[in-house]
């Protein structure tokens, strides 16, 4: 953990633990890095394209710049960041840096085609594509660690009847491992649907035209000479742009995490008043304290962590996916302080996958009360007697059942009694004798 206790944001304090791996893919110094390769491999390209005039290049040089490249550190961030202090642009920054450093080490020759043909914004596009695919990777390997636990618990649990509860009354029995299964198989379409989303950039130069790489390639189009270059980085070429590639591929992957994020939410809840209602009891810990005056207490304060950081999360989330899909004509600049931010509600994001994995791994039934509830209710035996009696065409069999049941606390003799009074076949009659609240669960336990 970062040993400052002066950090404005939790992420870089209390939670930077859980989320180093994110700062590393998001942060400043990986911005400028990402742009630093690509203006690099920009260059390499187009002096192997044949450019306009361009002069050649030995295997020496080829090896000295990609060598420059490869040894980019922190050093060079904070050089950047010095020029970038000047200049107050950031890309030009990197532009300058890298001229520096050919005046410096006999490469100067190849300082006029250093970014040449580019808008920072294309720069910029392309990096915010590498850096978003990235860290969507990361948060999926969290999420798909929350969605082997849940399998897990499904597993272990299938055959652990307990009483479920629709509109919080009583309803037909489940097992704990199908409901948790729900929660599994919701995660695995997301998961999907994220990972399908393709990241994409521009490279059309300064309103989308591609004027430049044009007048430095009149014989060659210049659409498939920017696409050859952006498939170099696995990325989909947006051909037809403002000067700025319109985000709507990060718009979808913002609506995609929401939604991760929201079954997350909802299992948080689930649990939490599964919890409350001692369905399950969460396992003890030595030294861990759950109230500063009530000794007793065992808080579900990991589910509730995950709840407050997923707020946070959908919050931006839903900004980035609102704001950052317009802009004024060609090109307005309230789109950049907005994507420096999208590795934050990422790490929020994160956060709450690791703290609702952690809340699951210190549940365990307690089959003493869902038997108990299950013992107590065999009330919700009437949907299965409603439905043999239609079955065998008694007329107002869901009145009937109503006026046995609503409102009123069946025992079980008085089950089996009304079952016995029925004018029904004798194989239904011993079916629904040999019912109870812990059997009757119909294919829950064989779901898969």
């Amino acid at each position: 953990m970062n040993n400052s206790i002066n950090n404005l944001s939790p992420l870089d304090g209390r939670y930077s633990n859980k989320v180093s791996e994110i700062t590393k893919l998001f942060s400043e110094k990986a911005l400028i890095q990402k742009r630093f390769i690509i203006e690099i491999e920009w260059l390499l390209f187009v002096l192997n394209e044949s450019f306009y005039k361009t002069i050649k290049i030995s295997k020496v040089d080829v090896n000295k710049i990609s060598k420059f490249k490869n040894n980019f550190d922190h050093s060079y961030a904070r050089k950047i960041k010095s020029i970038e202090n000047k200049t107050n642009h950031d890309v030009k920054a990197i532009e300058y840096f890298i001229n520096d450093y050919f005046k410096k080490n006999k490469l100067k020759k190849f300082i006029p085609y250093v970014h040449l043909g580019l808008t920072s914004e294309d720069v910029n596009s392309l990096a915010y594509a590498l850096m978003i695919s990235e860290i969507k990777e990361e948060t999926i390997t969290s999420i798909k660690a929350l969605h082997k636990q849940l399998k897990y618990l499904a597993t272990k649990y299938k055959g652990i009847s307990f009483l479920a509860r629709t509109h919080g009354q009583p309803a037909s029995p489940s097992t704990l491992g199908k409901e948790i299964l729900v929660f599994h198989k919701r995660l695995e379409m997301q998961i999907g649907q994220l990972k399908s989303i393709k990241p994409m950039a521009k490279w059309g130069g300064a309103t989308g035209n591609y004027h430049t790489i044009l007048l430095a390639n009149k014989n060659r189009d210049p659409v498939k000479i920017a696409t050859k270059f952006i498939k170099k980085f696995k990325v989909e070429h947006n051909l037809v742009t403002t000067q700025i590639e319109p985000h709507d591929w990060i718009a979808e992957t913002c609506h995609a995490l929401i939604r991760v994020n929201n079954i997350v939410n909802d299992l948080n809840n689930d649990m939490w008043m599964y919890i409350a209602n001692d369905i399950f009891i969460l396992k003890t810990i030595k030294d861990e304290v759950g109230s500063s005056t009530m000794p007793h207490k065992v808080n579900p304060i990991d589910f509730e962590n995950s709840e407050g950081n997923i707020g946070l999360a959908n919050s931006m989330l839903n900004f980035f996916a609102e704001k950052l899909p317009i802009s004024r004509l060609q090109r307005d600049l309230s789109d950049s302080t907005t994507l420096r931010n999208i590795g934050v509600a990422f790490g929020y994001s994160v956060i709450s996958y690791k703290s609702t994995l952690k809340g699951l791994q210190k549940i365990s039934p307690n089959k003493n009360k869902i038997n108990e509830e299950l013992d107590n209710n065999w009330i919700v035996l009437s949907e299965a007697v409603q439905t043999i009696m239609r079955l065998e065409n008694i007329e107002n069999a869901y009145e009937k059942l109503k006026d046995l049941t609503r409102g009123k606390n069946l025992k079980k003799e008085q089950y089996l009694e009304f079952v016995e009074n029925l004018d029904i076949s004798q194989k239904n009659k011993d079916y629904l004798k040999n019912l109870n609240p812990r059997n009757y669960i119909g294919v829950a336990s064989k779901l898969k």
